[in-house]
Protein backbone atom coordinates (compact mmCIF):
# COMPACT_ATOMS: atom_id res chain seq x y z
CA UNK A 1 0.00 0.00 0.00
CA UNK A 2 2.79 2.38 0.82
CA UNK A 3 4.73 4.19 -1.86
CA UNK A 4 7.55 6.70 -1.59
CA UNK A 5 6.83 8.16 -4.99
CA UNK A 6 3.85 10.59 -4.98
CA UNK A 7 3.45 10.25 -8.73
CA UNK A 8 2.96 6.52 -8.39
CA UNK A 9 0.17 7.05 -5.89
CA UNK A 10 -1.69 9.60 -7.99
CA UNK A 11 -2.83 7.48 -10.89
CA UNK A 12 -5.96 6.06 -12.45
CA UNK A 13 -7.07 2.52 -11.83
CA UNK A 14 -8.23 2.02 -15.40
CA UNK A 15 -5.70 1.46 -18.20
CA UNK A 16 -7.30 4.20 -20.27
CA UNK A 17 -6.85 6.73 -17.47
CA UNK A 18 -10.57 7.51 -17.55
CA UNK A 19 -11.98 10.27 -15.40
CA UNK A 20 -14.76 9.74 -12.88
CA UNK A 21 -18.20 11.25 -12.87
CA UNK A 22 -19.48 12.66 -9.60
CA UNK A 23 -20.19 10.21 -6.85
CA UNK A 24 -23.87 9.45 -6.79
CA UNK A 25 -24.28 9.62 -10.56
CA UNK A 26 -23.92 7.15 -13.35
CA UNK A 27 -20.62 7.25 -15.24
CA UNK A 28 -20.19 9.57 -18.15
CA UNK A 29 -18.83 8.82 -21.60
CA UNK A 30 -15.30 9.87 -20.57
CA UNK A 31 -14.85 6.69 -18.51
CA UNK A 32 -12.74 3.94 -19.98
CA UNK A 33 -12.95 0.19 -19.59
CA UNK A 34 -12.94 -0.92 -15.95
CA UNK A 35 -10.15 -2.66 -14.10
CA UNK A 36 -11.27 -4.71 -11.08
CA UNK A 37 -10.08 -3.55 -7.67
CA UNK A 38 -9.91 -7.17 -6.59
CA UNK A 39 -7.16 -9.82 -6.68
CA UNK A 40 -7.65 -11.13 -10.19
CA UNK A 41 -4.15 -10.28 -11.37
CA UNK A 42 -4.82 -6.54 -11.59
CA UNK A 43 -2.74 -3.83 -9.93
CA UNK A 44 -5.33 -1.63 -8.27
CA UNK A 45 -5.67 -2.62 -4.66
CA UNK A 46 -8.51 -4.76 -3.38
CA UNK A 47 -8.54 -7.35 -0.62
CA UNK A 48 -5.58 -8.33 1.48
CA UNK A 49 -5.73 -11.92 2.64
CA UNK A 50 -9.45 -12.16 1.86
CA UNK A 51 -10.32 -9.27 4.19
CA UNK A 52 -12.40 -6.37 2.89
CA UNK A 53 -10.52 -3.08 2.61
CA UNK A 54 -11.67 0.40 3.52
CA UNK A 55 -11.39 3.26 1.07
CA UNK A 56 -12.39 6.91 1.14
CA UNK A 57 -14.85 7.95 -1.56
CA UNK A 58 -14.79 11.58 -2.72
CA UNK A 59 -17.88 13.42 -3.98
CA UNK A 60 -17.85 16.66 -5.91
CA UNK A 61 -20.64 18.91 -7.13
CA UNK A 62 -20.59 21.57 -9.81
CA UNK A 63 -17.42 20.20 -11.39
CA UNK A 64 -19.74 17.72 -13.06
CA UNK A 65 -21.30 20.60 -15.03
CA UNK A 66 -18.04 21.50 -16.75
CA UNK A 67 -17.02 20.40 -20.23
CA UNK A 68 -15.16 17.11 -20.41
CA UNK A 69 -11.72 18.68 -20.81
CA UNK A 70 -12.30 21.19 -17.99
CA UNK A 71 -13.75 18.44 -15.81
CA UNK A 72 -10.65 16.30 -16.25
CA UNK A 73 -8.37 19.22 -15.42
CA UNK A 74 -10.37 20.22 -12.34
CA UNK A 75 -10.51 16.66 -11.01
CA UNK A 76 -6.78 16.30 -11.57
CA UNK A 77 -6.11 19.50 -9.62
CA UNK A 78 -8.48 18.48 -6.83
CA UNK A 79 -6.93 15.04 -6.39
CA UNK A 80 -3.50 16.66 -6.55
CA UNK A 81 -4.50 19.03 -3.74
CA UNK A 82 -5.83 16.11 -1.70
CA UNK A 83 -2.56 14.26 -2.22
CA UNK A 84 -0.56 17.32 -1.06
CA UNK A 85 -2.72 17.58 2.05
CA UNK A 86 -2.25 13.92 2.90
CA UNK A 87 1.49 14.08 2.29
CA UNK A 88 1.69 17.10 4.59
CA UNK A 89 0.33 14.83 7.35
CA UNK A 90 2.60 11.96 6.42
CA UNK A 91 -0.26 9.71 5.32
CA UNK A 92 0.66 7.15 2.66
CA UNK A 93 -2.12 6.75 0.15
CA UNK A 94 -3.09 5.86 -3.38
CA UNK A 95 -5.77 7.72 -5.35
CA UNK A 96 -7.75 5.63 -7.80
CA UNK A 97 -10.25 6.87 -10.35
CA UNK A 98 -12.24 3.85 -11.50
CA UNK A 99 -15.26 4.49 -13.61
CA UNK A 100 -17.65 6.89 -11.88
CA UNK A 101 -15.75 7.29 -8.60
CA UNK A 102 -12.75 8.85 -6.87
CA UNK A 103 -11.33 6.53 -4.22
CA UNK A 104 -8.41 6.93 -1.83
CA UNK A 105 -6.76 3.86 -0.36
CA UNK A 106 -4.42 3.99 2.60
CA UNK A 107 -3.64 2.56 5.99
CA UNK A 108 -5.52 5.28 7.92
CA UNK A 109 -8.87 5.79 6.14
CA UNK A 110 -10.48 7.78 8.97
CA UNK A 111 -7.64 10.27 9.06
CA UNK A 112 -7.57 10.43 5.28
CA UNK A 113 -11.30 11.15 5.20
CA UNK A 114 -11.02 13.98 7.74
CA UNK A 115 -8.27 15.68 5.74
CA UNK A 116 -9.86 15.14 2.33
CA UNK A 117 -13.11 16.62 3.66
CA UNK A 118 -11.39 20.00 4.11
CA UNK A 119 -10.26 20.18 0.47
CA UNK A 120 -11.88 22.81 -1.74
CA UNK A 121 -14.01 21.20 -4.43
CA UNK A 122 -15.00 18.26 -2.20
CA UNK A 123 -18.72 18.16 -1.34
CA UNK A 124 -18.51 15.17 0.98
CA UNK A 125 -16.52 12.03 1.71
CA UNK A 126 -17.38 8.58 3.02
CA UNK A 127 -15.28 5.79 4.42
CA UNK A 128 -16.43 2.76 2.43
CA UNK A 129 -15.98 -0.95 2.88
CA UNK A 130 -14.78 -2.37 -0.44
CA UNK A 131 -15.94 -5.85 -1.23
CA UNK A 132 -16.75 -8.08 -4.18
CA UNK A 133 -19.46 -6.75 -6.56
CA UNK A 134 -21.96 -9.51 -5.80
CA UNK A 135 -24.99 -9.62 -3.54
CA UNK A 136 -23.41 -11.94 -0.96
CA UNK A 137 -20.27 -9.85 -0.52
CA UNK A 138 -22.15 -6.56 -0.36
CA UNK A 139 -24.79 -7.93 2.01
CA UNK A 140 -22.16 -9.29 4.40
CA UNK A 141 -20.43 -5.91 4.54
CA UNK A 142 -23.76 -4.09 5.02
CA UNK A 143 -24.67 -6.36 7.93
CA UNK A 144 -21.35 -5.55 9.60
CA UNK A 145 -22.11 -1.84 9.31
CA UNK A 146 -25.66 -2.28 10.64
CA UNK A 147 -24.48 -4.30 13.65
CA UNK A 148 -22.43 -1.33 14.79
CA UNK A 149 -25.17 1.31 14.63
CA UNK A 150 -28.62 -0.24 14.10
CA UNK A 151 -30.39 -1.06 17.37
CA UNK A 152 -33.57 -3.06 17.98
CA UNK A 153 -36.65 -0.89 17.38
CA UNK A 154 -34.83 1.50 15.03
CA UNK A 155 -35.89 1.91 11.42
CA UNK A 156 -33.52 1.57 8.50
CA UNK A 157 -33.28 1.79 4.73
CA UNK A 158 -30.94 0.37 2.14
CA UNK A 159 -30.02 2.74 -0.70
CA UNK A 160 -28.72 0.66 -3.58
CA UNK A 161 -26.99 1.46 -6.87
CA UNK A 162 -25.69 -0.80 -9.61
CA UNK A 163 -23.57 -0.04 -12.67
CA UNK A 164 -21.75 -2.39 -15.03
CA UNK A 165 -22.77 -5.50 -13.08
CA UNK A 166 -25.16 -8.11 -14.47
CA UNK A 167 -27.41 -10.66 -12.79
CA UNK A 168 -29.46 -8.27 -10.62
CA UNK A 169 -30.77 -4.72 -10.62
CA UNK A 170 -30.64 -2.00 -7.97
CA UNK A 171 -34.02 -2.92 -6.49
CA UNK A 172 -33.06 -6.58 -6.16
CA UNK A 173 -29.74 -5.62 -4.58
CA UNK A 174 -31.47 -3.38 -2.04
CA UNK A 175 -34.08 -6.00 -1.17
CA UNK A 176 -31.49 -8.74 -0.70
CA UNK A 177 -29.28 -6.56 1.51
CA UNK A 178 -32.30 -5.43 3.54
CA UNK A 179 -33.34 -9.04 4.11
CA UNK A 180 -29.83 -9.89 5.29
CA UNK A 181 -29.92 -7.01 7.78
CA UNK A 182 -33.33 -8.09 9.09
CA UNK A 183 -32.12 -11.66 9.45
CA UNK A 184 -29.33 -10.43 11.72
CA UNK A 185 -31.36 -7.72 13.53
CA UNK A 186 -35.01 -8.89 13.37
CA UNK A 187 -36.21 -6.27 15.85
CA UNK A 188 -35.37 -3.50 13.35
CA UNK A 189 -37.93 -2.28 10.85
CA UNK A 190 -37.77 -0.95 7.29
CA UNK A 191 -38.70 2.68 6.59
CA UNK A 192 -37.77 3.98 3.16
CA UNK A 193 -39.14 7.50 3.80
CA UNK A 194 -37.62 8.72 7.07
CA UNK A 195 -35.38 6.00 8.47
CA UNK A 196 -33.32 6.31 11.63
CA UNK A 197 -30.38 4.70 9.86
CA UNK A 198 -29.30 4.30 6.23
CA UNK A 199 -26.83 1.99 4.55
CA UNK A 200 -25.63 2.85 1.07
CA UNK A 201 -24.50 0.00 -1.17
CA UNK A 202 -23.10 0.04 -4.67
CA UNK A 203 -22.28 -2.77 -7.05
CA UNK A 204 -19.86 -1.59 -9.71
CA UNK A 205 -17.63 -3.30 -12.20
CA UNK A 206 -14.53 -2.59 -10.11
CA UNK A 207 -16.08 -3.90 -6.84
CA UNK A 208 -18.72 -3.33 -4.19
CA UNK A 209 -18.93 -0.26 -1.91
CA UNK A 210 -20.75 -0.09 1.41
CA UNK A 211 -20.97 2.96 3.69
CA UNK A 212 -23.32 4.56 6.22
CA UNK A 213 -22.02 8.06 6.88
CA UNK A 214 -20.95 11.20 5.06
CA UNK A 215 -18.53 13.91 6.15
CA UNK A 216 -19.38 17.28 4.62
CA UNK A 217 -16.76 19.24 2.72
CA UNK A 218 -16.45 22.91 1.77
CA UNK A 219 -17.58 22.38 -1.83
CA UNK A 220 -16.68 25.06 -4.35
CA UNK A 221 -13.96 24.60 -6.96
CA UNK A 222 -10.48 23.10 -6.62
CA UNK A 223 -7.88 25.52 -5.33
CA UNK A 224 -5.78 27.02 -8.12
CA UNK A 225 -8.24 26.52 -10.98
CA UNK A 226 -9.19 30.21 -11.26
CA UNK A 227 -5.83 31.97 -11.25
CA UNK A 228 -4.25 34.31 -8.71
CA UNK A 229 -5.91 37.11 -6.74
CA UNK A 230 -4.68 39.47 -4.01
CA UNK A 231 -6.77 39.90 -0.86
CA UNK A 232 -6.31 42.93 1.36
CA UNK A 233 -5.92 41.15 4.70
CA UNK A 234 -6.36 42.88 8.04
CA UNK A 235 -6.40 41.76 11.65
CA UNK A 236 -10.20 41.85 11.76
CA UNK A 237 -13.01 39.41 11.08
CA UNK A 238 -14.18 40.29 7.57
CA UNK A 239 -11.18 40.05 5.26
CA UNK A 240 -10.12 36.50 6.26
CA UNK A 241 -13.63 35.29 5.47
CA UNK A 242 -13.53 37.10 2.12
CA UNK A 243 -10.21 35.42 1.36
CA UNK A 244 -11.53 31.98 2.30
CA UNK A 245 -14.59 32.40 0.11
CA UNK A 246 -12.45 33.21 -2.93
CA UNK A 247 -10.07 30.33 -2.16
CA UNK A 248 -13.19 28.16 -2.09
CA UNK A 249 -14.02 29.41 -5.60
CA UNK A 250 -10.67 28.14 -6.86
CA UNK A 251 -8.57 31.32 -6.60
CA UNK A 252 -4.89 30.96 -5.81
CA UNK A 253 -4.40 33.43 -2.96
CA UNK A 254 -1.85 36.09 -2.08
CA UNK A 255 -2.49 38.30 0.95
CA UNK A 256 -1.60 41.98 1.16
CA UNK A 257 -1.50 43.85 4.45
CA UNK A 258 -1.23 47.61 4.65
CA UNK A 259 0.86 48.00 7.80
CA UNK A 260 -0.17 51.03 9.79
CA UNK A 261 2.82 50.99 12.16
CA UNK A 262 2.51 53.52 14.96
CA UNK A 263 -0.90 54.58 13.64
CA UNK A 264 -2.40 51.15 14.34
CA UNK A 265 -3.18 49.07 17.39
CA UNK A 266 -0.49 47.14 19.24
CA UNK A 267 -2.09 43.77 18.41
CA UNK A 268 -2.85 44.39 14.74
CA UNK A 269 0.29 42.83 13.27
CA UNK A 270 -0.01 39.74 15.47
CA UNK A 271 -3.60 39.22 14.32
CA UNK A 272 -2.70 39.67 10.65
CA UNK A 273 -0.01 36.98 10.85
CA UNK A 274 -2.41 34.70 12.73
CA UNK A 275 -5.11 35.14 10.09
CA UNK A 276 -2.62 34.46 7.34
CA UNK A 277 -1.36 31.27 8.99
CA UNK A 278 -4.89 30.00 9.73
CA UNK A 279 -5.93 30.44 6.11
CA UNK A 280 -2.87 28.55 4.89
CA UNK A 281 -4.16 25.51 6.80
CA UNK A 282 -6.99 25.30 4.25
CA UNK A 283 -4.56 24.66 1.39
CA UNK A 284 -2.04 22.25 2.94
CA UNK A 285 1.04 21.63 0.89
CA UNK A 286 0.76 25.04 -0.76
CA UNK A 287 2.80 28.07 0.35
CA UNK A 288 0.72 31.18 1.00
CA UNK A 289 2.43 34.56 0.56
CA UNK A 290 1.73 37.68 2.61
CA UNK A 291 2.96 41.00 1.23
CA UNK A 292 3.28 43.70 3.91
CA UNK A 293 3.32 47.33 2.78
CA UNK A 294 4.53 50.25 4.92
CA UNK A 295 1.67 52.76 5.14
CA UNK A 296 3.19 55.15 7.70
CA UNK A 297 4.29 57.84 5.21
CA UNK A 298 0.78 58.00 3.77
CA UNK A 299 -0.82 58.19 7.21
CA UNK A 300 1.53 61.01 8.12
CA UNK A 301 0.38 62.87 5.01
CA UNK A 302 -3.38 62.51 5.61
CA UNK A 303 -3.22 63.31 9.32
CA UNK A 304 -1.75 66.68 8.34
CA UNK A 305 -4.89 67.54 6.33
CA UNK A 306 -7.24 70.15 7.74
CA UNK A 307 -10.36 68.13 6.90
CA UNK A 308 -10.30 64.74 8.74
CA UNK A 309 -13.68 63.35 7.62
CA UNK A 310 -12.32 62.17 4.25
CA UNK A 311 -9.41 60.18 5.69
CA UNK A 312 -11.09 56.75 5.42
CA UNK A 313 -12.02 57.34 1.79
CA UNK A 314 -8.51 58.49 0.96
CA UNK A 315 -7.07 55.50 2.82
CA UNK A 316 -9.27 52.94 1.03
CA UNK A 317 -8.44 54.46 -2.35
CA UNK A 318 -4.75 54.45 -1.54
CA UNK A 319 -4.83 50.80 -0.52
CA UNK A 320 -6.51 49.84 -3.78
CA UNK A 321 -4.00 51.91 -5.72
CA UNK A 322 -1.01 50.21 -4.06
CA UNK A 323 -2.55 46.73 -4.27
CA UNK A 324 -3.21 47.29 -7.98
CA UNK A 325 0.48 47.98 -8.52
CA UNK A 326 1.37 44.73 -6.76
CA UNK A 327 -1.27 42.81 -8.70
CA UNK A 328 0.09 44.03 -12.03
CA UNK A 329 3.62 43.12 -10.99
CA UNK A 330 2.54 39.56 -10.17
CA UNK A 331 0.08 39.18 -13.01
CA UNK A 332 -2.78 38.67 -10.55
CA UNK A 333 -6.25 38.85 -12.07
CA UNK A 334 -8.12 40.76 -9.35
CA UNK A 335 -8.17 42.25 -5.86
CA UNK A 336 -10.39 40.99 -3.04
CA UNK A 337 -11.51 42.89 0.04
CA UNK A 338 -13.91 42.45 2.93
CA UNK A 339 -16.35 45.23 2.04
CA UNK A 340 -19.84 44.69 3.40
CA UNK A 341 -22.48 47.13 2.16
CA UNK A 342 -23.39 49.71 4.79
CA UNK A 343 -21.31 48.20 7.59
CA UNK A 344 -19.13 51.31 8.12
CA UNK A 345 -18.96 54.79 6.62
CA UNK A 346 -16.46 53.85 3.92
CA UNK A 347 -18.74 51.02 2.78
CA UNK A 348 -21.81 53.03 1.91
CA UNK A 349 -22.79 52.68 -1.72
CA UNK A 350 -21.96 56.34 -2.30
CA UNK A 351 -18.45 55.99 -0.88
CA UNK A 352 -17.71 52.68 -2.59
CA UNK A 353 -18.60 54.39 -5.86
CA UNK A 354 -15.91 56.98 -5.14
CA UNK A 355 -13.36 54.45 -3.87
CA UNK A 356 -13.63 51.83 -6.64
CA UNK A 357 -12.02 53.84 -9.51
CA UNK A 358 -8.71 53.92 -7.62
CA UNK A 359 -8.14 50.28 -8.56
CA UNK A 360 -6.71 49.47 -11.96
CA UNK A 361 -7.72 45.77 -11.75
CA UNK A 362 -11.13 44.28 -10.89
CA UNK A 363 -12.13 44.34 -7.21
CA UNK A 364 -14.12 41.37 -5.87
CA UNK A 365 -16.27 41.81 -2.74
CA UNK A 366 -17.58 38.37 -1.71
CA UNK A 367 -19.10 39.69 1.56
CA UNK A 368 -21.02 42.57 0.02
CA UNK A 369 -24.48 41.16 0.87
CA UNK A 370 -23.66 39.36 4.12
CA UNK A 371 -25.06 40.29 7.51
CA UNK A 372 -22.44 40.76 10.21
CA UNK A 373 -23.80 37.73 12.05
CA UNK A 374 -23.27 35.62 8.93
CA UNK A 375 -19.67 36.78 8.66
CA UNK A 376 -18.98 35.97 12.31
CA UNK A 377 -20.59 32.56 11.93
CA UNK A 378 -18.46 31.76 8.88
CA UNK A 379 -15.31 33.05 10.65
CA UNK A 380 -16.00 30.67 13.54
CA UNK A 381 -16.53 27.78 11.14
CA UNK A 382 -13.27 28.30 9.25
CA UNK A 383 -11.19 28.99 12.37
CA UNK A 384 -10.34 32.67 11.85
CA UNK A 385 -12.63 34.19 14.50
CA UNK A 386 -10.84 35.88 17.37
CA UNK A 387 -13.10 36.59 20.35
CA UNK A 388 -10.55 38.88 21.99
CA UNK A 389 -8.53 40.52 19.21
CA UNK A 390 -6.94 43.05 21.52
CA UNK A 391 -5.89 46.52 20.37
CA UNK A 392 -6.56 46.65 16.62
CA UNK A 393 -7.82 50.21 16.35
CA UNK A 394 -6.71 52.89 13.89
CA UNK A 395 -5.73 56.32 15.22
CA UNK A 396 -6.16 57.90 11.79
CA UNK A 397 -9.90 57.20 11.58
CA UNK A 398 -11.93 60.38 12.17
CA UNK A 399 -14.67 60.64 14.77
CA UNK A 400 -17.23 61.74 12.17
CA UNK A 401 -16.33 60.18 8.80
CA UNK A 402 -18.06 61.23 5.62
CA UNK A 403 -20.71 58.82 4.32
CA UNK A 404 -20.86 60.42 0.86
CA UNK A 405 -17.55 61.98 -0.09
CA UNK A 406 -17.61 64.18 -3.24
CA UNK A 407 -15.46 62.60 -5.95
CA UNK A 408 -14.14 65.99 -7.09
CA UNK A 409 -13.03 66.88 -3.57
CA UNK A 410 -11.23 63.57 -3.13
CA UNK A 411 -9.49 63.97 -6.49
CA UNK A 412 -8.29 67.45 -5.53
CA UNK A 413 -6.90 66.27 -2.18
CA UNK A 414 -5.09 63.40 -3.88
CA UNK A 415 -3.44 65.78 -6.33
CA UNK A 416 -2.25 67.92 -3.44
CA UNK A 417 -0.85 64.84 -1.70
CA UNK A 418 0.73 63.47 -4.90
CA UNK A 419 -0.72 60.03 -4.15
CA UNK A 420 0.76 58.52 -7.31
CA UNK A 421 4.26 59.10 -5.95
CA UNK A 422 3.26 57.96 -2.46
CA UNK A 423 1.74 54.77 -3.86
CA UNK A 424 4.82 53.94 -5.93
CA UNK A 425 7.03 54.40 -2.85
CA UNK A 426 4.71 52.28 -0.71
CA UNK A 427 4.72 49.47 -3.28
CA UNK A 428 8.50 49.47 -3.07
CA UNK A 429 8.48 48.75 0.67
CA UNK A 430 6.95 45.28 0.37
CA UNK A 431 8.18 42.67 2.77
CA UNK A 432 7.13 39.08 2.07
CA UNK A 433 6.05 36.55 4.68
CA UNK A 434 5.11 32.95 3.94
CA UNK A 435 2.88 30.45 5.67
CA UNK A 436 2.40 26.76 5.00
CA UNK A 437 0.25 24.11 6.65
CA UNK A 438 -1.04 26.56 9.23
CA UNK A 439 2.39 27.83 10.33
CA UNK A 440 4.43 30.94 9.52
CA UNK A 441 7.70 30.14 7.77
CA UNK A 442 9.49 33.49 8.02
CA UNK A 443 10.02 36.64 5.99
CA UNK A 444 12.04 37.78 3.03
Amino acid sequence: MRSSNPASRLRSCSPGNGEPGPAGTEPGPWASAPTPLWPTGGTCGGRQGGVDLEAVMIRYGEIFLKSESVKRRFISMMTGNISLALEAEGLAHRIETPRGRILILGDEPRQIAAIAAKTFGVVSVSVCTMTTPDIDGIAAAAVEHAERRLRPGMSFAIRARRSGVSGFNSQELGAAVGSAVLDRIPEARVDLTAPDYEVFVEAREFGGLVYDERIGGPGGLPYGTQGEVLTLLSGGIDSPVASWLMMRRGCRMVHVNMRSGRFGGADTERNVLANHARLSAWVPGHSLDLLVVDMEPFFEAITALKEPRYRCILCKRFMLRVASILARERGAAALVNGDNLGQVASQTLANMTVIAPAASVPVLRPLIGFDKEEIVERARAIGTFEAHPGDVGCTVAPRYPSTAAPAATIAQIERELDVESLAARAAGTVRRYRAKNGEMEGSG
